[in-house]
């Protein structure tokens, strides 16, 4: 099940104005700074074009990091703090589903937390994520590089051996949990993008 149009635009919708919000503070310190600096007396004169060229730069940098935001802002993806998520609407192998998600500047996604777990829980039925023992047997490794530390999986998971190096999320036995499966079945993905301001 994905997420509603509503629900998305309800996201863009609080990302626009978080958004401008920061703006809107930076203005404020901005101006409140000036105003500080031209009428303190014992202060002597400020250098205003290095004010004018600090404050054009910060502004710029912040113009900067928002346009980040704007290729994850188009249908399909998702926010969820802090990353941005592209929900696949078809179906491919492990390697396929990795590659589509780097050609949009992402990765599979890396589950982190519980929180993420359970976002990730919401989006469909069976779903690749960024996890595989394809390098080495038995050492589960994210798609960044990172062990694996925390997991969710199902109980008797990871079963496979050599066969089954892929990890997807999956509904059984009443609840979701990872499966370690074969690299070649045709399921979901996910990918995650972190996008820092």
């Amino acid at each position: 099940m994905t997420l509603d149009a509503s629900s998305r635009n309800e996201t863009l919708y609080r990302l626009v104005v978080v958004s401008f919000g920061l703006l809107c503070v930076l203005q404020a310190a901005a101006n409140i700074g000036l105003r500080l600096s031209l009428y303190s007396s014992s202060a002597k004169m400020p250098d205003f074009q290095a004010i004018i060229k600090n404050l054009t730069e910060e502004r710029e940098d912040l113009k900067r990091k928002l346009s980040a935001f704007d290729q994850y802002l188009q249908p399909g993806w998702v926010y969820f703090y802090p990353s941005f998520y592209y929900i696949s609407s078809n179906q491919t192998s492990w390697q396929e589903s990795r590659d589509d998600c780097l050609q949009r500047g992402a990765d599979l996604i890396i589950i982190n937390s519980k929180e993420e777990q359970e976002f990730a829980i919401k989006v469909q039925g069976r779903t690749w994520i960024g996890l595989t023992d394809g390098e080495t047997e038995g050492k589960w490794k994210w798609v960044d590089g990172t062990a694996l530390s925390t997991s969710y999986w199902d109980s008797g998971e990871p079963n496979g051996g050599q066969k089954e190096n892929c990890v997807e999320l999956r509904f059984l036995k009443n609840k979701y949990s990872w499966n370690d499966g074969q690299c070649n079945w045709k399921i979901f993905w996910i990918c995650e993008k972190v996008v820092a301001l």
